[in-house]
């Protein structure tokens, strides 16, 4: 990605921990989670990589080809599950900015990055930005009479640590997008 090398590693570390969580998700005993959590880990891994500083690492030029395809291919599954299940729409739109970015990145002198075409940067910023304070609020405490809602037992079932994951996604694609 373009930009300075600290911001990028942070970024890089972010996404590579919320792909490992989802990984960890993967082992959930409800089926609608594990689906979720596979195409979220994809995304976490694939962001964590598309961040690597250019300054550090200039991928080959075939890797963005990769990254379009392997992108594609989780925005058309995307396409297909969302048949079943509204949450899925989320992963179309986060998958098609991923080919977006790979095919700028490929497009780009030297590969470092580009300007893409504004209109399509700024209509992804702003949905992601509306995702991320969205979810913010979606973090917050749900109280019920007098105390918490209670949350599952087990750790890859934590609905607000799936929700904080999101929100670091999110984060994250509105920071790579703003580099572009």
């Amino acid at each position: 990605m373009h930009g300075p090398a600290s911001p990028g590693w942070l970024l890089v570390a972010l996404c590579a921990a919320t792909g490992a969580y989802c990984l960890l998700r993967m082992r959930s005993d409800v089926e609608e989670q594990r689906r979720a959590a596979g195409g979220e880990a994809l995304m976490g891994f694939g962001m964590a990589a598309m961040a690597v500083p250019a300054a550090v690492f200039t991928p080959p030029s075939w890797t963005w080809t990769g990254y379009a395809i392997v992108f594609g291919a989780a925005a058309l599954r995307a396409v297909w599950a969302a048949r079943t299940s509204p949450h899925h729409l989320h992963h179309l739109v986060g998958a098609s900015a991923m080919v977006y970015m790979a095919v700028v990145m490929a497009g780009a002198p030297g590969h470092h990055g580009g300007a893409g075409i504004p209109a399509v940067t700024g209509a992804l910023l702003l949905y992601f930005t509306g995702y991320v304070l969205l979810s913010g609020i979606r973090l917050m405490p749900v109280m019920s009479g007098g105390g918490a809602v209670a949350v599952a037992a087990g750790w890859g079932d934590r609905p607000e640590v799936a929700r904080a994951c999101r929100l670091s996604m999110g984060m994250a694609m509105v920071a790579m997008l703003a580099m572009m």
